[in-house]
């Protein structure tokens, strides 16, 4: 659903079969009973445009939460990416899928959290350098609640 409000939010959208077709080309497939029920659960509105035609539009509600849903989405689509981190003294190595590192490391620097002085990114490994005094048990908490998604896998 949340690729729907993305697609609705950026893009101009007049009908149900124009949705779907946006859905497959990003490698969705589903259903148009399917779109419906996710139309309506979602609250998108069908509105006039300038032209007179017709578009969807989130509500009014969900304009100011889709951001907030983008970077929610963002944060799960990188923690997919990260394999596992180990420590060495200050230091934590943070393995990832190729490609992946950079991205990981730009949004845990991002949020800046305390624990954590800076990153060093290649393709698929980022060096984390610790605070001094800082467990490792508090970087492996920092980044769960960076990207939730990592519970699982760190």
């Amino acid at each position: 659903m949340l690729l729907i409000k993305k697609i609705i939010s950026e893009e101009v959208i007049s009908s149900q079969d124009d949705l779907q077709n946006r859905l497959h080309d990003l490698g969705c497939e589903v259903t148009q009973a399917t779109l419906s029920r996710d139309l309506k659960a979602i609250h998108i509105n069908k509105v006039t445009d300038d032209l007179g035609g017709y578009v969807y539009r989130l509500s009014s509600a969900d304009q100011g939460n889709t951001s907030q849903s983008m970077v929610a989405l963002q944060r799960e689509y990188m923690a997919d990416g990260v394999i596992g981190i180990e420590f060495s003294s200050n230091l934590g190595v943070v393995k990832t899928l190729p490609g992946y590192a950079n991205s990981v490391a730009i949004l845990i620097d991002k949020v800046n959290p305390y624990e954590i002085l800076g990153t060093v990114a290649g393709d698929d490994t980022i060096l984390l350098i610790m605070r001094e005094g800082i467990g490792r048990s508090d970087v492996i908490q920092i980044l769960k609640s960076i990207m939730p998604k990592l519970e699982s896998k760190i």
